[in-house]
């Protein structure tokens, strides 16, 4: 009788174990990359809140020798406004001469030409259209005003008021 020799088993993973590990790596990855977008979305918030403050205090440095806020860029530090900031992310721009009253929270910085100085101002920024930020919808406004009220709402026409959310 012929006998039949066995074949050692060669090392290595079966078809089964493979796919144990690429569903345990995928759950992972689906659990990981929301929170990993949430985390960077985040710090780009930080990046436009800590711009619009350093603009408000440029505005009070101006105002300090001129008497009135400006809406030009040279006095302020910066070539032109509105101005990109946080890797591109995001645009600043100052409104100084908004309506006696005005505050943040009551008017959104218009996007045409302001006045050349005020009284007030109002600075804002904005996701720029088209990076990943812009698919931040509770925070597609901030702004800082004169009297120092931050505000923050869902969209630039005085959208649902986000400030808690978006200025933690």
């Amino acid at each position: 009788m012929m006998r039949r020799s066995m074949k050692p088993r060669s090392s290595g993973f079966t078809l089964v174990e493979l796919m144990i590990v690429v569903l345990v790596a995928s759950i992972l990855i689906g659990v990981s990359v929301p929170t990993y977008q949430t985390q960077v979305r985040h710090s780009r918030r930080t990046d436009a809140k800590t711009a619009l403050l350093d603009l408000a205090v440029r505005e009070e440095k101006y105002l300090t020798t001129n008497n009135a806020y400006t809406s030009t860029a040279s006095p302020l530090g910066y070539a032109a406004l509105p101005v990109a900031i946080g890797s591109g992310y995001y645009t600043i721009n100052v409104c100084p001469g908004t309506a006696t009253g005005s505050t943040a929270t009551t008017v959104a910085c218009p996007s045409g030409t302001p006045a050349a100085t005020g009284t007030s101002f109002i600075v804002s920024a904005v996701p720029v259209a088209g990076t990943s930020q812009a698919s931040d919808s509770p925070c597609q406004y901030f702004a800082v005003d004169n009297t120092g009220t931050q505000f923050a709402s869902s969209t630039t026409a005085g959208g649902t008021d986000t400030t808690s959310t978006c200025w933690h």
